[in-house]
């Protein structure tokens, strides 16, 4: 049923390439395409995405597709033991240094894959799904230690670093003018198709 969280699209959302149905049908290499932009239109199975850059890039809603929302947090709601995924880029020194925290439900940890891989939210920048595993204080904010895979990782997250968590969202969120994250495949013909919608919730937008 839309709305409903699923495995799958849980996992569409956060861009990993295996879960793609389409992609599985083609090439492993076949990179997933990330949308960031504003809702034009939704009609039928089709959503009308505005990127970032102006394009209007059309994307193909599967049968079943589910919509997450985002809800804004703050630093002190970050804690030991949650499984959360930081968008960073590196300090001049060397340091990772959030410019985005989501916190996954508890219902997404053990299925949504650990480890560390590029992103493309800003030049340079990295993904990294893991485990708090220690928290500090720091003038700027926090350094949240994450663990995956027995490696540990500090991040830098300061007291402006937009923070969110994933909440249940549903078909009736898909407005004009609305913010979108999608990760999509792309098919052999050039169309793109998802199972998975993150959507702007009462003004907080997806930062991913």
């Amino acid at each position: 049923m839309r709305g409903t969280i699923v495995v799958l699209a849980t996992l569409l959302g956060l861009g990993i390439a295996a879960s793609l149905p389409a992609a599985n049908a083609q090439s492993p290499r076949t990179p997933p395409v990330r949308v960031r932009g504003t809702i034009d239109a939704f009609s039928g199975q089709t959503l009308t995405v505005k990127t970032r850059g102006g394009a209007l890039v059309a994307v193909a809603l599967t049968p079943n597709f589910a919509v997450h929302s985002v809800v804004r947090k703050h630093l002190s709601d970050i804690h030991d033991g949650d499984f959360v995924a930081s968008t960073s880029v590196r300090g001049k020194n060397g340091n990772l240094h959030a410019i985005e925290v989501h916190i996954f439900m508890p219902a997404q940890r053990g299925v949504v894959p650990e480890g560390q891989f590029p992103w493309d939210l800003a030049p340079h920048s990295l993904m990294t799904n893991a485990v708090v595993s220690g928290l500090g204080t720091v003038k700027a904010g926090r350094i949240v230690t994450v663990t995956y895979a027995g490696k540990s990782v500090d991040v830098e997250v300061d007291r402006n670093t937009p923070i969110v968590a994933y909440a249940p969202g549903d078909p009736g969120m898909l407005k004009r003018g609305h913010a979108v994250f999608i990760i999509a495949a792309k098919k052999p013909d050039g169309t793109l198709t998802t199972a998975n919608v993150t959507v702007e919730s009462k003004g907080v937008k997806p930062p991913m």
